[in-house]
């Protein structure tokens, strides 16, 4: 099947110059320019995957993003595009709802790099069967987790980065194993990403005060275990 891309962006030469190559490349792509716009067709036509700017004239592509994931479009790769490069601005994103981010200007083979790695995670067939650790339950199937009886409201990458963990728990995961196995390409050493997932996670987690079980393995990586099996 032929994968849909929503493209939002206000830059008529931006927009032009993405869906060019992406029809070259076998995509389906859908395009807007305003963030009322991109909400009107996403109902109209089911993305696979939204590239979204941060800048536009009406709604910022932030509660754009928001009011996706608040929507049918929970489980969509949203890719943000941002002209600016400082921790707070992509981490602002990564808060909205965004699976990546992507700093203007961009070369266009990066840019397929992100959108094959969020398709491929997306479309990486699971286990059916329900993954648990303590109070932890996770269905890959229909992408729901739980702590106890409380629901954990997870972004599709939140998702992935939690399932990766209990698939493989009380082992220590480096940054370069979540870097191939979660994202699917190199973030470069200077990327903040995964100190920015593991603090939503954790947030998430821990929410009702519950024990910590994503464990910082200092040097190596991260762990998923109880507090008591901690070195």
């Amino acid at each position: 099947m032929t994968e849909r891309i929503l493209v939002v962006d206000d830059e008529p030469r931006i927009v032009d110059f993405i869906r060019r190559g992406l029809q070259h490349e076998g995509y389906l792509v859908d395009v807007a320019y305003t963030g009322e716009h991109a909400l009107i067709q996403a109902r109209h036509a089911l993305p696979d995957l939204i590239i979204l700017d941060v800048m536009l004239p009406d709604l910022d592509g932030l509660e754009v993003c928001r009011r996706f994931r608040a929507g049918e479009l929970r489980d969509v790769p949203i890719l943000m595009l941002t002209a600016k490069d400082a921790v707070p601005d992509r981490v602002a994103g990564l808060d909205a709802g965004a699976d990546d981010y992507l700093v203007k200007p961009f070369a266009f083979d990066e840019l397929l790099a992100r959108i094959r790695a969020l398709l491929r995670r997306r479309g990486v067939p699971s286990d059916s069967q329900a993954l648990r650790f303590a109070d932890v339950t996770l269905n890959p199937l229909t992408r729901e987790a739980r702590r106890g009886n409380r629901p954990l409201n997870l972004t599709a990458k939140e998702f992935d980065l939690l399932e990766f963990f209990m698939r493989h728990p009380r082992q220590v995961i480096t940054r370069d194993m979540l870097y191939d196995q979660v994202w699917g390409y190199d973030f470069g050493g200077e990327s903040n990403i995964i100190e920015v997932y593991i603090r939503y996670l954790r947030s998430k987690l821990e929410a009702a005060g519950e024990p910590r079980l994503l464990q910082t393995v200092r040097g190596v990586g991260y762990a998923l275990r109880a507090a008591e099996e901690t070195e």
